[in-house]
């Protein structure tokens, strides 16, 4: 039985989660070890005079944060070893809860009618080998010519034997990943980026190595540096605003990101999913380095979150791993799908929702600005959130769990970690998820917290 316990005096309401963040916090400090057994909920009752349904919820957050386990007949242990990743949006929405961690554009009903007409076009014209090929290369030539013409809107020159069509950016990432990075090699990234290539990485075998970053993005230097200490393979930037940081890298850091790349032999991915969203962008990454860059980018953050479908442009040295490599991972994109995704950028139904999306997200960034007035924020007005670092005195687990008490969901900036530095505690936060008055009521808990007496929200998870 472990010595350390908890301090009755520091104990805040809600109890529990007081109780558990203590718990916490004695677990990242090393004051308990992984493995050291808990006391039994009863014990701990009688030890703090709490009741046993206070400590029995204090163990069960503690379960569901991954710090401890139980175990039937053994009693609760600290559980520290690598788990897997949570994602930092809530997986399901549950009860009276304004979502404001899940990364969405703005949706109204019209994006459902339009859905519903392209679906009744399709069923009157699909052709016969979108229902009954098996072979990619017979489905997909139109549609490909046709995304060659959409890649111009994001800047980008490509052929259309260069492009393969995916299920979205995540399959696109994939598909990327396992072309330019083999098991056991390196890859090098912003050191706050995409959630998901944490676990890309351990299930693909490939090593992550989080870089440094300052307000224009990914730092050139600290790549060159890590190219010339390592072997990394890769690096995969996100240079347009969809990073969490929300950062537009101007066009001279792109350049120097591709020379570096150029000097070293490495390949680029750049995830690029808003596309065309973003007016007035640089030109992309791939431009400056078109014989070494794979390009993602997709529809369903800036058209509709149903048009699950996207454009992955690669070199020609490329071209053979990426086709092998999208045919067992997925082989081919959903014909159907991709019949509505050409349609609409030959009918120009696809830009037009884009510009409706930037003109949405605009003002959803101005009820921001607004109701935030006085609290400072990274964001652009053409992006889907906003980032915002917590004061010195506020801990982050502690403020995501007093917003979800408070009826708001917000993403840990910790979900975004790639790198082992020193952390300064952020959270995320969508602008389209919801309606706009639940935008503007979440904001204002979010406000109400970030104004409130940082004691409760320091020992109150």
């Amino acid at each position: 039985m472990t010595l350390w316990q908890p301090d009755p005096a520091l104990i805040r309401r809600p109890a529990y989660l007081s109780l558990a963040d203590q718990f916490a916090r004695a677990i990242h400090d090393g004051r308990l070890a992984n493995g050291a057994r808990l006391p039994t909920h009863r014990q701990l009752a009688d030890d703090l005079k709490l009741s046993v349904q206070t400590v029995s919820r204090a163990y069960e957050e503690l379960i569901r944060r991954g710090l401890i386990s139980g175990e039937v007949g053994r009693g609760s242990f600290v559980q520290t070893q690598r788990r897997e990743p949570e994602p930092p949006y809530l997986p399901e929405r549950l009860g009276e809860v304004i979502d404001l961690s899940i990364l969405k554009p703005v949706c109204e009903p019209m994006h459902l009618e339009k859905l519903k007409q392209a679906l009744r076009w399709l069923a009157e014209n699909l052709p016969s080998s979108s229902a009954l090929s098996f072979r990619p290369n017979m489905v997909f030539p139109r549609h490909r010519a046709v995304a060659v013409e959409w890649l111009k809107l994001c800047g980008l020159e490509a052929s259309p034997q260069n492009i393969s069509l995916t299920n979205g950016a995540t399959a696109g990432m994939t598909v990327a990943l396992m072309s330019v990075a083999p098991p056991g090699s390196t890859v090098a990234t912003e050191a706050i980026g995409h959630h998901t290539l944490i676990p890309l990485a351990r299930y693909l075998g490939f090593n992550l190595e989080g870089l440094p970053i300052d307000g224009n993005g990914l730092i050139p230097e600290a790549l060159d540096e890590a190219c010339r200490l390592s072997d990394i393979r890769a690096v995969f930037v996100q240079p347009s605003v969809i990073n969490p940081t929300a950062t537009l890298m101007d066009a001279t850091r792109r350049e120097q990101i591709a020379a570096v790349a150029r000097k070293h032999d490495i390949a680029i991915i750049e995830n690029d999913v808003l596309g065309p969203l973003v007016e007035g962008r640089p030109p992309a990454v791939a431009a400056f380095a078109p014989e070494r860059t794979l390009y993602v980018t997709s529809f369903t953050k800036i058209v509709v979150p149903g048009l699950r479908i996207g454009y992955l442009a690669v070199p020609d040295r490329y071209v053979a791993a990426v086709a092998n490599r999208h045919l067992v991972s997925n082989w081919m994109a959903t014909p159907m799908v991709a019949e509505i995704a050409t349609r609409w950028v030959n009918d120009g139904t696809a830009f037009e929702l884009v510009n409706w999306q930037r003109g949405a997200l605009r003002r959803r960034h101005e009820i921001a600005a607004e109701v935030l007035t006085g609290v400072g924020y990274r964001s652009h007005r053409d992006g889907l959130h906003l980032w915002l670092e917590l004061p010195g005195d506020r801990a982050e687990e502690s403020f995501v769990a007093q917003a979800r008490l408070r009826g708001v969901a917000i993403a840990p900036g910790t979900s975004f970690r790639i790198a082992d530095t020193p952390w300064h505690p952020a959270i995320r936060i969508s602008l389209g998820s919801t309606t706009e008055g639940e935008l503007r009521a979440g904001l204002s808990v979010v406000a109400k917290l970030l104004l409130g007496d940082p004691e409760h929200l320091l020992l109150a998870i």
